[in-house]
């Protein structure tokens, strides 16, 4: 396969035909992009693998970085229809990314990157990529490597980002346990919230359980704030790392 060098062209026109709430919403290319600075990425599917552990997510978890250097939108295209972009985005809390569905694969045909996934029992997917849109004009376009199966190393948000601002630094990743009703829990995510710390929240008896707290930290409270892969504590301890030197986040 041979992938068509889009820089400097305009995105295919395309429409979108979502679901929103109760009510069938077209969406079409220019209210997407037109005016917008835009980072669009684009995978084989919603609910697979490397989509769900790796992709999507990291586009999210960097989602406020994004937006500090001018992103208006971020954007996930997938050749899926909308009830199944629409239970992926559930799925995934990707509160910070829209999600389209080009469930008939005119878009990716018009980019080029319709390819085909049958010895999946796919049918025509997307080829994994991501680009850089600025008012419907392609700036920049990482395509995945032409090699077999679902390679993954440049169409990553991290790689985006560095593209956009090479002297961008990584962020330690900040993590808290909490429970429904704890008022600790809530103290600590405002404190990260004050300080413009972005963060994953695991939820006792939805996400984990207390097992899982005890086995992990050796203490059976909550809430627990990670930073960086080091346990900080609960809601004191936090308040007392922020406010000190060794504060990384």
């Amino acid at each position: 396969m041979a992938f068509k060098d889009m820089t400097g062209q305009k995105v295919p026109n395309a429409v979108f035909h979502t679901r929103q709430g109760d009510q069938w919403v077209d969406v079409n290319t220019d209210e997407l992009f037109s005016g917008k600075k835009v980072v669009v990425f684009s995978l084989p599917g919603a609910f697979t693998p490397t989509c769900s552990s790796t992709h999507l997510p990291r586009y999210n978890e960097l989602a406020d970085e994004f937006k500090k250097l001018g992103i208006d939108d971020i954007l996930c295209v997938s050749v899926n229809d909308t009830f199944v972009m629409n239970a992926w985005a559930d799925d995934q809390e990707s509160d910070k990314i829209t999600l389209i569905p080009d469930g008939n694969g005119e878009f990716t045909e018009g980019m080029n990157r319709l390819v085909s996934k049958e010895d999946l029992g796919f049918g025509k997917r997307s080829w994994r990529y991501s680009m850089l849109v600025d008012d419907g004009m392609i700036v920049k376009i990482f395509d995945e490597p032409e090699k077999d199966g679902d390679p993954f190393e440049v169409s990553d948000a991290d790689t985006m980002i560095k593209f956009l601002n090479p002297d961008w630094e990584e962020k330690p990743s900040v993590t808290i346990i909490t429970k429904p009703g704890c008022d600790f829990c809530a103290k600590a995510k405002e404190a990260l919230k004050s300080h413009g710390v972005a963060y994953e929240e695991v939820v006792l008896g939805r996400d984990a359980s207390m097992t899982s707290v005890r086995a992990i930290t050796g203490h059976d409270t909550v809430p627990q704030v990670f930073v960086g892969g080091k346990r900080i504590g609960g809601s004191e301890e936090l308040e007392t790392y922020l406010a000190s030197d060794a504060c990384a986040v």
